[in-house]
């Protein structure tokens, strides 16, 4: 049985003016995580020194302040698999506008306490508590963004399109990515460290809260997913099996997910986010040429990533063998790619390295968000989703610049941050290589 259903005449459904308000209710929540997620990682340098501790005449107390800020950003991933859960059974109950709104009135209580959080020389250690009470609020409202959005941008896909309309997700995600660094960029170059650490680092994320009220209005007004509603007028004719049942049945599902997110997890975490930091700890590159890398790879992921959603579409038989393709050619680039940087650092290396990376990590997450969707019925899609999402993310995301950082103190070594990245694009050409039939061939 296909997992597309018509809208039942009887059902009632507010349908938008056109399906691209849609698809911005859908992307832009799950979008300002990435945005955050940005501006929180790229500001890691500045933020461990005013909520922790720090000698400047001592090294070591800065790298621990970094180990610390690190350590906070990574302490909010622990409530997302909760959140992921509720909001997931949310959506998959009640519909995927009511997890995504609920998701986003939360978000925005913890970006306002974020935003004007009292730093150590305030109030002393009650700053990183602040920090870590407001990353946990986060963290579980960020933790059902992904599936309840992702499953309700797959289901609104007209025939044919599902390719394209699950890449604006990461299409999405990257422009939060392109936003946070062009402000990196900017208060970089127009300011000094001094000054930024002064308060005007509280200025991106100032723009994070003034975008909240906007978004919550796009989808308070979301019509909901016609496939959604389908399913729950015949699930109220004839109940089927509850969503534990079903999560039970599709193990195998969730475990090739769990794997592909992890290849997701560390291109985001750890090569973008992680970017900035390593060039200024361990490269030892300037804090404004990093950035200026960054926003340079990420306009190029703008284009990649929805030409992997084309490509998804057109060569929808063959999306196995593209996953496969993909994340090999991702894992055998990574090693020579950061020795030959590591080498000698410049900046216009770390321009090509990021560069080259962006391409065959921006296809494989053009393919992978769909493909994986639609591994999942209807019924159970939501929930999926942001298990694997919230499960993954959590080993390989939310504590990736805290091993990165650790791994290079331990050892010492420039290139030793990439076998973590290797691991987890090998998870995922491990995930690919077993995935199974979609849930619509996979039911007929």
């Amino acid at each position: 049985m296909s997992t597309r259903l018509s809208t039942p005449m009887s059902t009632p459904v507010h349908r938008p003016a056109n399906s691209m308000m849609r698809v911005a209710g859908a992307v832009v929540g799950n979008a300002f995580e990435w945005y955050d997620f940005t501006i929180y990682a790229y500001m890691t340098p500045i933020i461990s020194s005013l909520f922790f501790p720090v000698d400047p005449n001592n090294p070591a107390t800065q790298i621990n302040a970094v180990l610390a800020t690190t350590a906070v950003f990574g302490v909010g991933f622990f409530m997302r698999p909760v959140g992921g859960i509720v909001l997931g059974v949310i959506g998959d109950k009640y519909g995927r506008r009511a997890g995504m709104v609920l998701g986003m009135s939360l978000m925005a209580l913890a970006t306002l306490i974020l935003t004007f959080a009292p730093t150590y020389r305030q109030v002393g250690l009650l700053a990183p508590a602040i920090m870590v009470f407001s990353r946990l609020l986060q963290g579980f409202s960020l933790g059902g963004q992904f599936g309840t959005s992702t499953a309700f941008l797959i289901e609104m896909a007209p025939p044919g399109k599902s390719g394209i309309y699950g890449s604006w997700q990461m299409t999405g995600q990257i422009a939060s990515l392109v936003v946070g660094t062009a402000f990196g960029v900017v208060l970089t170059q127009l300011y000094t460290p001094a000054e930024l650490a002064a308060g005007l680092w509280r200025i991106p994320f100032a723009f994070g809260v003034v975008i909240i009220p906007v978004t919550w209005y796009i989808r308070r007004y979301l019509a909901e997913s016609e496939v959604f509603v389908a399913m729950q007028k015949a699930r109220a004719i004839a109940p089927g099996e509850s969503i534990g049942k079903g999560l039970v049945g599709h193990t195998r599902h969730l475990l090739v997910s769990i794997g592909m997110i992890a290849a997701s997890a560390v291109s985001f975490y750890a090569i973008y986010g992680y970017t900035v930091t390593y060039a200024r700890t361990v490269l030892h590159l300037p804090i404004k040429d990093a950035f200026l890398a960054e926003l340079v790879a990420a306009c190029l992921m703008l284009v990649v990533v929805p030409a992997g959603g084309l490509l998804c579409d057109r060569f929808s038989h063959a999306r196995k063998q593209m996953l496969v393709g993909f994340l090999a050619v991702y894992f055998v680039l990574m090693y020579p790619a950061y020795a030959w940087l590591v080498a000698d650092p410049t900046t216009t290396k770390l321009v090509i390295v990021q560069l080259a990376i962006s391409v065959v990590s921006g296809l494989f997450l053009g393919v992978y968000c769909t493909t994986m969707s639609e591994l999942f019925p209807v019924r159970i899609r939501s929930t999926g989703l942001s298990v694997a999402n919230n499960v993954a993310v959590l080993i390989f995301g939310g504590f990736a610049q805290f091993f990165l950082t650790w791994i290079f103190k331990l050892t010492g070594s420039q290139i030793a941050p990439v076998y973590y990245v290797m691991f987890g694009i090998a998870l995922g050409l491990l995930g690919a290589l077993f995935m199974p039939a979609r849930a619509d061939e996979a039911e007929r």
